[in-house]
């Protein structure tokens, strides 16, 4: 009898789940922000389908604040894999005067809506999302097939069952469902697939010199969307990002982990999540992700 490898079973799984939705629903899209774990989704998605293209578009919800690295290999890969680009941006959503800039400067929350009014002017029905379970606590709490209402929210109380492989796709109109195929994977899993498939990231997930300001605790690049406080005194130093959101509440973390190989180690010994230890966003209050994401993001 051939046993699957691990991360064999995990990439079977995903590609099962790829297959799934597009079966079921009629407008799926898979969220991409050029981060590791949407890198790994899109193979997932390129092997569901061979030798025909990705069958769905991706989606960027864009905040403005993003790293241009991010930027240019997004735009890069996108045009690589042929797949149709939707942005939903934030910028836009401010200067029209559908959200605020919020007080803090960071617009993390600000996401929630935009994303939600994506998904009504493209009739979304099914979001792929990268959320691994061993992130923060608030993802752990989700099903593969996580059902959202008719206003985009998310009810940990209300979620269907799954037993064994069974997943309920059944939505009224302007429902819709999140389905994460990363779900079962680990930072670790996640990096030793890159390694195994040989994916180009975005250079900052890997070491190299940056100006850095600590601020309680975590080390935020200089830029223009972190104005200096005062008495802060920024420096430089060896870090690499464990993951991308914005450059307005990411950190990075000190590392000499300049190769994939190298990142693997790093990883295998840490044990503090890439959120806790780079997410200032999420260090709001204990239920910070729960609360957002009740709301209706990712």
């Amino acid at each position: 009898m051939t046993r699957l490898l691990h991360l064999d079973a995990l990439e079977a799984e995903g590609v099962f789940l790829m297959r799934e939705v597009a079966a079921e629903f009629e407008r799926p899209v898979l969220l991409f922000s050029a981060g590791k774990d949407s890198v790994v989704m899109l193979r997932l998605a390129q092997k569901a389908f061979a030798p025909a293209r990705i069958p769905f578009p991706v989606l960027h919800v864009d905040t403005g604040h993003n790293f241009p690295e991010v930027i240019a290999f997004r735009d890069k890969r996108v045009a690589e894999l042929g797949v149709t680009l939707e942005v939903a941006s934030v910028p836009d959503a401010l200067a029209s005067g559908r959200v605020r800039e919020p007080a803090d400067g960071s617009r993390n929350r600000i996401q929630t809506p935009v994303l939600l009014a994506a998904v009504e002017k493209h009739r979304f029905d099914a979001l792929f999302g990268g959320a691994r379970r061993d992130e923060e606590k608030a993802r752990a709490k989700e099903r593969i097939f996580s059902f959202r209402d008719e206003f985009g929210q998310w009810d940990p109380r209300n979620q269907r069952p799954e037993v064994w492989a069974l997943y309920n796709a059944r939505i009224h109109p302007g429902q819709s469902i999140r389905v994460f195929p990363l779900s079962n994977w680990t930072e670790l899993d996640i990096w030793q697939y890159i390694a195994r498939e040989r994916l180009e990231l975005p250079d900052i997930y890997y070491a190299h010199e940056r100006e850095v300001v600590d601020r309680d605790g975590l080390l935020f690049a200089v830029n223009e969307f972190l104005p200096l406080r005062p008495g802060e005194r920024p420096f430089t130093t060896k870090v690499r990002y464990r993951t991308v959101g914005d450059a307005s509440c990411t950190a990075a973390v000190r590392s000499e982990a300049d190769t994939v190989e190298r990142v693997i180690e790093e990883i295998s010994a840490t044990r503090v999540t890439e959120r806790g230890a780079t997410r200032g966003d999420d260090r709001v209050s204990e239920t910070a992700m729960e609360d957002r994401k009740r709301e209706g993001y990712f």
